[in-house]
């Protein structure tokens, strides 16, 4: 092998590991990216169950004071009918039925605040799983990024230790040093 020749096959050689280099570095970096990019996707989930843990919490809110609201105007017409029927409002059946109404709208209340804090573990429980989806995209980005890194040292300390075969054969087989 001539000593041009070999010289352009030794740079040539050197050039490629680091264009392999390069470019594993390149596709690392974009590995990466897209473990963030679909990260962020994922914890935008968490945002939108915040949201609809607002609006659950609000329509509890709202269907207790619609209870609430609807149990005085039942009252009120059960008063009316047994006044207007010439029964004594303070003792006796008026008081009962009163007080049974009144019991079916606490567990009406009690039954829709158990089934609004159920949706909202339900709801923690979807935020955590993004939460944990969100992290594992980011690991395998992270993996991923690695080991195409991995490759383009390989590529490049292949690419030296060819160079340094050639350079070896240039010099005869002698001790350069």
């Amino acid at each position: 092998m001539g000593f041009v020749c070999g010289a352009v096959t030794l740079v040539t050689t050197i050039g490629q590991g680091l264009q392999a280099k390069a470019a594993a570095d390149d596709a690392a970096k974009a590995a990466k990216e897209v473990g963030e990019f679909n990260a962020g996707l994922i914890e935008r989930d968490i945002d939108l169950l915040e949201k609809q843990r607002a609006i659950v919490n609000s329509n509890l809110a709202t269907a207790k004071r619609r209870a609430k609201k609807d149990f005085r105007a039942v009252r009120g017409e059960q008063r009316a009918a047994f006044g207007g029927g010439g029964i004594e409002l303070a003792e006796g059946t008026p008081i009962y039925v009163g007080l049974e109404s009144a019991n079916e709208v606490d567990f009406q209340v009690d039954q829709m605040e158990f089934e609004n804090e159920i949706t909202n573990m339900m709801i923690s429980d979807q935020q955590e799983d993004a939460r944990l989806q969100a992290e594992l995209s980011r690991m395998r980005g992270g993996a991923e990024a690695a080991s195409v890194r991995a490759q383009g040292n390989r590529s490049l300390i292949s690419s030296l230790g060819k160079a340094a075969s050639i350079g070896y054969e240039m010099s005869g087989g002698r001790n350069m040093y």
